[in-house]
């Protein structure tokens, strides 16, 4: 970074104005170039709305020079396995969660801080959008080998789901074993109030649930919803918003790489152009969401925000064994809590 202007900032800026004239500068490639995008949650997700969408649109805007193939439902690979794929490019683009990143990029788990405990989205995006998301984009670029094209895309505020025991307090999970999707902040997170971690990728949760794998779950109302995991047995919520969930866009450098400008710029302000309308349908199925799992009999209990202020204060005693746990760097503690400013 220099100046504070990263190589990021300045494609993400200079291409937006480029985006329309460029469309009319491509040909017909002889050979198309392939982009498949691996994604593990289902069609009807909301994420794979917006990708879905973005591909139509770049396959379109390139004059059919990069041609598109989505995979969802886990059929290329989970997200907990999607990076290593893309460092050995055998696919070109994925999505996933900056939760199954932490393993190779430890920061990526800066969400768990508890200043952005049950803290509405827009805290978030002042991290995201700020000098906190672009250290961390930078430092995914150069470990996991990846472009990372914006801004990124919400998923939405993360909650607690059970079967059979009801949850109406923070209280109640101890005990619980839970499921995590990944992470040592979420795991510090369901430890820290008594409950027992259990680290199982998406598309394997239905199941799980049903043989009585674990007890809970920690995910969004989205996720349960267009998985219609009510019929896996899930019958209540604890909704704290303990963190916002964040999609993170890359493209494998080897794909990058085969790019002309034109075609990178093209990728970056399609991206550009779409995501805050992306992120306006991501929260808005998220409340469409909520209305589907009442309806189909899941029970949903709002913490109150003296819960949430008071669980925040406790978890901010504890947040110096969870930076430890979680191998989150002084800079990115630095960086968060500067971006995030009065909110903390």
């Amino acid at each position: 970074m220099i100046h504070g202007f990263t190589r990021r900032s300045f494609v993400a800026g200079a291409t937006i104005a480029l985006a329309a004239p460029a469309i009319l500068r491509f040909a017909r490639a002889a050979e198309p170039l392939l982009l498949r995008c691996s994604l593990d949650t289902a069609p009807s997700h909301g994420r794979n709305v917006a990708i879905a969408d973005y591909l139509q649109k770049l396959e379109k805007a390139s004059n059919g020079a990069i041609q598109t193939k989505l995979f969802g439902s886990g059929q290329l690979f989970a997200d907990l396995n999607v990076s290593k794929a893309l460092i050995e490019g055998q696919v070109e683009m994925a999505c996933p969660g900056h939760w199954v990143l932490t393993g190779v990029v430890p920061d990526c788990d800066m969400f768990q801080l508890p200043v952005f405990y049950g803290q509405d989205i827009s805290v978030t995006h002042r991290a995201t959008d700020g000098k906190a998301g672009a250290h961390i984009s930078d430092e995914i670029d150069s470990k996991l080998r990846t472009h990372v094209l914006g801004k990124w895309l919400d998923l939405g505020y993360q909650n607690w789901y059970s079967t059979s025991k009801p949850i109406n307090s923070l209280a109640d999970l101890r005990g619980m074993k839970i499921r995590s999707p990944g992470g040592a902040g979420i795991s510090w997170r369901i430890q820290f109030w008594g409950a027992i971690p259990n680290t199982t990728a998406w598309p394997n949760v239905p199941l799980a649930l049903s043989q009585g794998t674990f007890d809970g779950f920690v995910s969004t109302d989205e996720s349960v919803a267009s998985a219609k995991l009510w019929e896996a047995a899930v019958k209540h919520s604890y909704a704290d918003h303990q963190f916002v969930g964040e999609y993170i866009p890359m493209v494998s450098n080897i794909f990058w790489r085969k790019l002309s400008p034109d075609l990178q710029n093209l990728m970056v302000s399609l991206w550009e152009q779409n995501i805050d309308a992306y992120r306006a349908s991501m929260f808005q199925r998220q409340i469409d969401a909520r209305k589907a799992m009442q309806s189909n009999g899941v029970s949903v209990v709002d913490a109150s925000k003296d819960d949430l202020a008071d669980a925040r204060k406790k978890m901010m005693a504890a947040q110096a064994t969870l930076i430890k746990d979680s191998k989150l760097s002084p800079e990115i503690v630095k960086l968060a809590t500067a971006d995030i400013g009065s909110a903390a």
